[in-house]
């Protein structure tokens, strides 16, 4: 049987992706995508747009939603939640208060960003945003791509903006126990996003997969844009020593920006559990 083209991780324009909802699915629609979830960054407001667009297609559409954790020391931490209820109230207030800190940290972020020689960052990514609520890093490596301080937007992330960089700033999002609550609360499966960026060492993530374990998280991404062949091979690893169930999903948030576009990641390994089975 051939495997499933499921993608389960992409962002709009709601969040820090370049393309709108609707157009978003079309896109993947037009790869050959079969199951998308739109996970925009803590919030849920393209999410009628990009269903609308998908029953259009016939596209199977799940509601999704990425949302952002402290997690250790300073360390931030993706949780995919999928299969959400959008109208949950719990969800909505939670999504609320996480970015209600955005604005705060991209003005502290252009503040030391102007320090370092890079004038008029939070006008030139509130320009790529739009909304002060959602104002993100990605904005900003935009706004320094376009003044010519760096050649793409993944170089401003090694050179800018990653902890220990010019324009890095600490920030307190929600807690892994406040995440998952709001996702199980809402129906939804909680997955750890795109595990191999995460800057930790190999007992920290063991203790981090325990705990979301522990706390009702069932998923990881095995599959990611920004995974290596050899991580691909750890994650499925860690899905079989955990059970957890394994997710396939590109992160993609625009048209020459990402690792890779919607739909194209390979297979999952055969012997895991997709995540869909239980969607």
């Amino acid at each position: 049987m051939k495997p499933l083209n499921a993608d389960l991780h992409c962002h709009s324009t709601v969040s820090d992706g370049l393309l709108a909802p609707g157009d978003l699915v079309r896109r993947a629609h037009g790869n050959g995508v079969e199951l998308l979830a739109l996970t925009d960054h803590d919030e849920l407001g393209g999410l009628a747009e990009a269903r609308a667009a998908a029953d259009e297609l016939s596209l199977r559409f799940v509601d999704g939603v990425e949302i952002s954790i402290s997690w250790g020391d300073d360390q931030t931490v993706h949780i995919v939640g999928l299969a959400i209820d959008p109208a949950n109230p719990a969800l909505a207030e939670g999504l609320q208060q996480v970015r209600s800190g955005r604005d705060a940290r991209a003005g502290r972020m252009a503040a030391e960003l102007d320090k370092a020689g890079i004038h008029g960052a939070y006008e030139g990514a509130l320009r790529h945003a739009g909304n002060p609520a959602m104002v993100s890093r990605s904005h900003f490596a935009r706004y320094i791509v376009e003044q010519g301080h760096a050649k793409d937007v993944k170089s401003v992330f090694d050179y800018w903006l990653a902890k220990g960089k010019p324009g890095y700033v600490e920030h307190c999002w929600a807690s892994l126990e406040e995440a998952l609550r709001w996702i199980i609360g809402a129906g939804g499966i909680g997955v750890i996003a795109h595990p191999g960026r995460y800057r930790l060492s190999r007992t920290e993530r063991h203790e981090l997969f325990g705990a979301f374990k522990e706390l009702g998280g069932r998923g990881i991404e095995v599959l990611s844009g920004a995974h290596k062949d050899e991580e691909v091979r750890e994650f499925a690893r860690i899905a079989r020593e955990f059970g957890f169930l394994a997710s396939r999903a590109s992160d993609f948030h625009g048209p020459g920006e990402s690792w890779i576009d919607l739909g194209k990641m390979p297979d999952l390994p055969a012997d895991l559990t997709p995540v869909w089975t239980q969607l």
